[in-house]
């Protein structure tokens, strides 16, 4: 009875880590093609443009309806910050 839990054992191992492969797969995928959106995102958050956005918003000058969020001081910021936090979690999983 050893020899069959074993491979049942074995075989929800390969099932569960093939899931993960493809679900990481999938990630990577999607985290490749944004990208492009990410380096926009860190050009503009800072940028006179940005600053010049920002103002408009504070003054009162755009639509109220308008969604804003990459006019708060911390939204690109924290989406930034959670970009490096990921490069350098990626970069040490490779590392081992």
């Amino acid at each position: 009875m050893e020899q069959i839990e074993k491979i049942m054992e074995m075989e929800r191992r390969m099932e569960s880590a093939a899931k993960a492969v493809m679900e990481l797969s999938a990630a990577l995928d999607n985290y490749e093609e944004a990208q492009e959106a990410i380096a926009a995102l860190d050009a503009y958050y800072g940028s006179e443009e940005w600053k010049q956005d920002f103002a408009d918003d504070e003054a009162g000058r755009l639509p109220a309806d308008l969604k804003r969020g990459v006019l708060s001081e911390d939204g690109i910021w924290n989406l930034l910050s959670d970009v490096s936090e990921l490069n350098l979690r990626i970069r040490n999983f490779f590392k081992k």
